[in-house]
């Protein structure tokens, strides 16, 4: 359905797309959703209380059409939310490499991929800019038109990598096919050529921001890096080779005794890197293959975990240096439950976690790896790609099947709410003020308190 815009409402898009962008203080940072897991990249909501119930006749503030598929979440600062999308298009070109079916999971030694490894059409991709109290695209942006070098898995998409925004820029990662930056008003600032690589599966990796350094993890079957660029200019600071194959994991920024380190999941090893230098201060083994949860962490600790072959979740006490697989400075272990695809999520003194791709919660206690519970079944709710936020001692845990399921932040498994949409969920949620915001297969919803329904097709 096609939505007639009053004049009031095209004076308030105008303004937003014209008004300047200003340096955003700590406080406004926080009250926004910058990145991937929000401002803290952990997942923790510093600021909102979003609705506890909704269907798709309840408390929908409005859902709007997307183009094309992606699985990247959505970012949002003040008015303006930011998705990316692949857009199919055009005739099937030659048919595109298959990754390596040897190496993939139990249950996925299928198909090669989107178009089961057959020629594969154009793709434009793309960059939206939607107004926040609407729903309607204020911009969008092509940052390339092109044929897919390789398929991916039919659980994947050609963008999944989430952008990331100051408050200034905001920039874009479709891996083999550039980093992209804009202005909030959609005008290219610059981008970045790292040239074709193979992974397995189909690339992931979002890009991570702190302070002038922007992040890029670029982890595949040949020789994989982690980039470091100056946010303003795109200019390269420095690049260091990573022993790892394919990833699809994203830095977790830690600050102690006044510096910085980027910590970064990996088969071979947990590494942390110094943000300046790119140097490695301190890695630990210990993960099975195909590690793709972020790390989490605390003063204290950080937590890696794996969910693929030989599933592992580790914690790292902090302070150390050098390789510190099997020694004291792992805290403990555990091979029960751990995620293959959402991260984990650490809520004051509990450390929650799904079993690889399914509805199985458990809860530890960060500090000794004690079970509060164990690989318990969340009911209604199947297939989990995207990783829970906690809000308000509550923790929303969203399935692919279109529900999502609110539990208590607590010690023992107590359900609040079980809320179902009619689409299929793999991003992430995001949380601003009082508003949930969800990526489905075909539409971005806004959740809000009592509101009907109002459908923005883009038309």
């Amino acid at each position: 359905m096609r939505i007639i815009l009053s004049f009031a409402a095209l004076l308030l898009i105008c303004a937003t797309r014209l008004a300047p962008a200003a340096p955003a203080s700590q406080e406004t940072y926080n009250r926004n959703w910058p990145q991937w897991r929000g401002p803290a990249g952990n997942g923790i909501v510093l600021h909102g209380n979003p609705p506890l119930e909704w269907s798709e006749v309840k408390n929908v503030k409005w859902k709007t059409k997307l183009p094309g598929t992606g699985h990247a979440t959505p970012v949002i600062w003040e008015n303006r939310i930011f998705v990316l999308t692949a857009v199919a298009s055009g005739v099937p070109a030659a048919p595109a490499a298959t990754p390596n079916r040897e190496q993939a999971p139990e249950g996925q030694r299928r198909r090669g991929g989107r178009g089961g490894g057959g020629p594969l059409p154009e793709h434009t991709f793309q960059t939206l800019c939607l107004d926040r109290n609407t729903g309607t695209v204020l911009w969008e942006q092509v940052a390339r038109r092109e044929v897919p070098h390789q398929s991916v898995q039919p659980s994947n998409s050609f963008s999944s990598g989430s952008p990331v925004t100051d408050g200034e820029r905001v920039y874009a990662s479709f891996g083999s096919y550039g980093l992209h930056c804009y202005d909030m008003d959609g005008k290219l600032i610059w981008d970045k050529d790292l040239g074709k690589v193979s992974v397995t599966f189909g690339e992931g990796s979002s890009p991570a921001l702190h302070g002038d350094i922007l992040m890029v993890v670029q982890d595949n079957n040949g020789d994989s890096y982690i980039y470091a660029f100056d946010k303003k200019t795109g200019a390269e600071l420095w690049k260091k080779k990573r022993d790892e194959g394919s990833g699809w994991t994203t830095p977790y920024f830690i600050e102690r005794n006044g510096n910085v380190e980027a910590v970064v999941n990996g088969s071979n090893a947990v590494r942390s890197y110094d943000l300046k230098t790119g140097n490695v201060l301190w890695q630990c083994s210990g993960l099975g293959s195909n590690p793709v949860p972020m790390i989490v962490g605390n003063e204290k600790m950080v937590f890696a975990m794996s969910g693929h072959r030989n599933p592992a979740a580790i914690a790292i006490e902090l302070g150390g240096s050098g390789d510190l697989t099997g020694t004291s400075a792992v805290r403990w272990s555990t091979d029960r439950g751990t995620p293959y695809v959402p991260s984990p999520l650490l809520y004051g003194d509990y450390l929650y976690f799904l079993q690889r791709t399914g509805p199985q919660l458990s809860c530890v206690d960060p500090n000794t790896g004690k079970f509060h519970y164990s690989q318990q079944r969340l009911s209604g709710i199947s297939g989990v790609y995207a990783s829970p936020v906690g809000v308000q001692d509550k923790v929303y845990l969203v399935g692919q099947n279109g529900a999502t399921v609110v539990v208590e932040k607590s010690k023992d498994l107590k359900i609040l709410a079980t809320n179902l949409l009619e689409d299929s969920l793999d991003a992430s949620p995001a949380v601003v003020g009082n508003q949930l915001f969800l990526r489905g297969h075909n539409y971005l919803y806004c959740i809000a308190e009592n509101h009907g329904l109002f459908i923005w097709s883009g038309a």
